[in-house]
């Protein structure tokens, strides 16, 4: 799941041809829904779109063979200010749609929530 620390981003995604996952993670402390997820499904076919906050991490995964998506965010990535953590955190306890995700060293390696500064 990936955010930006102290600079962060809203983020508008539109689905333009197969399918994903889309997951958000509230992690504003002082929100009375901190720590709570939302997924949803994406389809090309059905036209939808999902408009993030800032203040909430992210991350999906892409269930069909392939993808194209349009991931506008509000503000320029800021490498210094960049974090992640585990997907499969179960502090958070999101429910993935896939058992064995194929993941990137970033995230094969991200830490749990907890452990993020």
């Amino acid at each position: 799941m990936h955010f930006q620390r102290s600079l962060p981003q809203a983020k508008h995604l539109i689905v333009l041809s197969g399918e994903i996952y889309d997951v958000v993670v509230d992690i504003r402390p002082d929100s009375p829904t901190f720590k709570q997820w939302l997924g949803i499904h994406l389809k090309a076919d059905l036209h939808q779109q999902l408009f993030i906050p800032a203040g909430f991490a992210h991350g999906f995964c892409v269930l069909s063979p392939t993808v194209h998506l349009i991931y506008q965010c509000s503000a320029l990535f800021n490498l210094a200010e960049d974090r992640v953590f585990c997907y499969n955190d179960p502090e958070i306890g999101i429910v993935w749609p896939i058992d064995e995700p194929l993941l990137s060293e970033k995230d094969r390696l991200a830490p749990r929530f907890k452990d993020v500064n």
